[in-house]
């Protein structure tokens, strides 16, 4: 294998890897990768393996990752991001576990070229798109989870969490939180804000925006983080979007801005009203335009659809305004002198997503409406879910795809979003989801039971 096929543009050198991994008492390294679904894989070396890693990367047989190719052309490798190295901050500090290390890593096939099906070679081709514009896309996810206990083989809300939005409790919740918090601090990802969130057995932990590869690797840590701490207390974070009927889901919101080289905000503009840029209005228009198929990304099971409902603060509606926290796109309210922290907060996103496939198709679909340079419509102010059917077809307002195979149709259709997961991986994608919803149709429910057992 060309030595010329592994070389990447990383702050750290191999090098400063090995003294590192040395000084710091090392004895595995995992390297991590997701697939399609956006679940965390990964294998382990010993760190004498390290240096060779490194050079040559590590093979791995790809037919059996979801996703992935086909048996007879399974021999993948992983590529180390040298600037991902981290410590695994739980293995630190504790007798009962040698030091571990992790990269995320980037796969490759044979020949070394990148894997099309791999999410993070996806997303890397989108900044490379925005890249070539001048424009830095940088992101602020707000991952929502609960916590759940096991009690009767159930997994059931948290005990004596009866606690709301912004509650200060003294539950375990609550050092749990903190001790989620610590353990992400120790991988480097800087945490602003932690909370109880509006459902019972919610949360939300906050982490600062920054350039989209860096933050989706960060989401993915996040998660991998959160379920740890939680399994070690007997426990289980669940980032699926809607685990209880009848309250509110967990989602993904994320704020979005481009910066350019120099670090100025291209989405601010002191003369509009919204202090809003050309460019961020086209980029507004661009993602309201193509949602419909970026639902199938950034809603991805079928779970995702039971939480987009009217009622539970979760985005129905496609449109976009400042105040209103019923739209799809929120412009958060701007505060003089802070004109980097101008943005568009998408809400529909939900944490069973990919994160770097939800990231690759929102810029997909926002360089699209600055290509285009097409306007939005005007900004609606009022709470959406008060409108009548009658109103909102006035307005001219659009509603969500109501489930995934609605998304997985309007994908098909959409060639910017399709072609921004590039035919591999929408195919690969797309047979996912069908067996999926094949999977789910099939089934006999409670609710059936209870609803027509003994009517019919």
């Amino acid at each position: 294998m060309a030595k010329k096929m592994i070389a990447d543009k990383s702050k750290k050198s191999a090098k400063e890897i090995l003294k590192l991994a040395k000084d710091e008492h090392v004895e595995f390294i995992q390297l991590q990768f997701t697939d399609l679904n956006g679940h965390m894989k990964g294998v382990t070396i010993p760190v004498t393996k390290l240096e060779a890693a490194l050079e040559d990367g590590i093979w791995f047989d790809g037919s059996s990752i979801e996703g992935f190719t086909r048996i007879f052309e399974s021999d993948m490798y992983l590529k180390l991001d040298l600037d991902t190295y981290a410590i695994i901050p739980w293995t630190k500090d504790s007798a009962s576990y040698s030091i571990v290390a992790r990269f995320m890593c980037d796969v490759y096939m044979p020949d070394g070229s990148p894997f099309e099906g791999d999410p993070r070679y996806i997303l890397k081709r989108q900044l490379k798109r925005a890249e070539k514009l001048g424009y830095v896309f940088n992101v602020g996810p707000e991952l929502e989870f609960f916590l759940f206990r096991k009690e009767n083989e159930k997994l059931e809300p948290l005990p004596h969490d009866t606690a709301g939005y912004f509650d200060q409790t003294t539950d375990l919740a609550m050092e749990i939180r903190q001790e989620m918090t610590t353990a992400l601090q120790g991988f480097g990802i800087d945490v602003e804000a932690l909370h109880h969130e509006v459902a019972v057995g919610q949360h939300e932990i906050d982490f600062r925006y920054g350039d989209a590869l860096r933050i989706a690797d960060q989401a993915v840590t996040f998660k991998f983080t959160l379920k740890w701490i939680a399994a070690h207390h007997n426990l289980h974070a669940t980032f699926m979007p809607k685990p209880i009927a009848g309250i509110n889901g967990s989602g993904m919101h994320v704020h979005q801005s481009f910066f350019n080289k120099e670090g100025k905000n291209l989405f601010y503009d002191p003369k509009d009203d919204y202090h809003l840029s050309k460019i961020a209005r086209y980029f507004v228009q661009g993602q309201l335009n193509h949602v419909k198929a970026m639902n199938a990304i950034l809603n991805p099971t079928i779970n995702s659809y039971k939480r987009l409902v009217v009622g539970y603060e979760a985005p129905v509606y496609i449109a976009w305004g400042q105040r209103n926290r019923s739209a799809l796109i929120r412009i958060p309210r701007y505060t003089p002198g802070r004109e980097k922290s101008v943005r568009a907060e998408l809400r529909c996103p939900d944490p069973s997503a990919n994160p770097y496939l939800a990231f690759a198709v929102m810029l997909a679909a926002g360089l699209d409406g600055i290509e285009k340079k097409k306007m939005p419509p005007v900004p609606i102010e009022e709470n959406i879910y008060e409108f009548s059917r009658e109103e909102a077809e006035r307005r001219q307002v659009d509603v969500l795809s109501r489930d995934i195979i609605e998304a997985i149709t309007h994908l098909e259709e959409d060639k910017v979003i399709r072609g921004a997961l590039g035919e591999f991986a929408f195919e690969k994608f797309r047979t996912l989801k069908i067996r999926e919803w094949d999977e789910y149709r099939m089934q006999v429910t409670q609710w059936e039971i209870d609803q027509y057992l003994e009517k019919y």
